[in-house]
């Protein structure tokens, strides 16, 4: 028996959407390569991560292992089971809550859900039951058991497609994302559930929330752009950048980025705008050396500095440092 819970191998996926443009030129195509070569092997018994912003390809990585969407090329095992030729079989062993809490049934009750799942999984209707009601207990929903789905909040209904990719205890868990738009208390309670209550399961969660993976991984995969760049421990990967500094600056005003770029030391600078202001991440060999350079040069372009910042390396700052960009663009 295998060693390793999930083995992917050169696994590439690519989209070709076509749409009609006009008579003389009826069709047009456009060809998305969401995943180029993705090895990763996870071991049994650990928890993965995969770190990257939107449209980096986690989520069809995700729907690949799921079975939900067929790769490119490559391979994709699951406790030994091919996800194409085995799928019978690898979507017995697997859970898999996505962040979209249309994958539930809103004219059912939660309870009516959980049990529904429960008897596609072949549990009988009293084990069902047992596991739907003893789920619900666990996400504080047994008050709630039977109101439908749709009447209940964005939360709840989270609580129970979560509820669902357990109801029958796999050993295998594929998390996309589950904390997305969820309330920062249920998200720190679901979190808190993940690292204490599902030690000895083998889970696979995609996130972009830096805090979230740091909390929970073993081991990190960087991803952007379909390809993934760096693999470690969240300390192995840090202390790639541990002789790097992050300039964290506040602006009135819109910096210009490509002359910050040119600056001696600088490795990479990304700015984004929130309500009005300007949040530059500056990361350098010597921050504090580079902070009488920048922020001249801020002064010449006009820029008032409301805040600036001199932070140890994040997550984001290895990120920024492999990719150019930050994991919440």
């Amino acid at each position: 028996m295998t060693k390793s819970a999930i083995e992917i191998k050169n696994l590439t996926k690519v989209f070709i959407s076509t749409r009609r443009r006009a008579i003389i030129v009826p069709v047009e195509r456009k060809r998305v390569e969401a995943l180029k070569s993705v090895d990763l092997d996870i071991p049994r018994g650990r928890l993965y991560g995969l770190l990257g912003p939107n449209g980096a390809g986690k989520t069809t990585l995700i729907k690949i292992l799921a079975t939900l969407v067929l790769p490119t090329s490559g391979t994709a095992n699951i406790m030994g089971y091919d996800v194409l030729g085995d799928s019978s079989y690898v979507r017995a062993i697997i859970g898999v809550c996505q962040g979209n809490e249309r994958s539930i049934y809103w004219k059912l009750s939660a309870r009516e859900n959980l049990v529904f799942f429960g008897r596609l999984y072949r549990l009988t209707q009293s084990e069902a039951k047992e596991r739907a009601d003893e789920l619900l207990g666990r996400m504080d929903l047994l008050e709630k058991a039977d109101e439908k789905a749709e009447n209940l909040s964005h939360g709840m209904r989270m609580k129970i497609v979560f509820a669902r990719a357990l109801i029958h205890d796999p050993p295998i868990l594929l998390l996309d994302e589950p904390t997305q738009g969820l309330d920062p208390t249920f998200a720190t309670d679901l979190r808190q559930y993940v690292r204490d209550k599902l030690k000895d399961k083998t889970i696979l969660l995609t996130t972009h929330y830096m805090h979230e993976a740091d909390m929970l991984c073993d081991r990190i995969a960087l991803i952007n752009e379909g390809e993934i760049k760096s693999l470690g421990t969240p300390h192995e990967l840090k202390e790639r950048v541990r002789d790097y500094d992050s300039l964290h600056i506040t602006l009135r005003g819109a910096p210009h980025l490509e002359k910050i770029r040119a600056i001696d030391d600088v490795l990479a600078a990304t700015v984004r705008e929130r309500n009005g202001v300007h949040e530059l991440v500056v990361t350098a060999h010597d921050g504090y050396d580079l902070t009488r350079r920048l922020l001249n040069m801020l002064h010449d372009q006009g820029i008032r500095v409301e805040q600036f910042e001199v932070k140890e390396p994040t997550l984001d700052d290895v990120f920024l440092q492999l990719t150019g960009r930050r994991i919440e663009d």
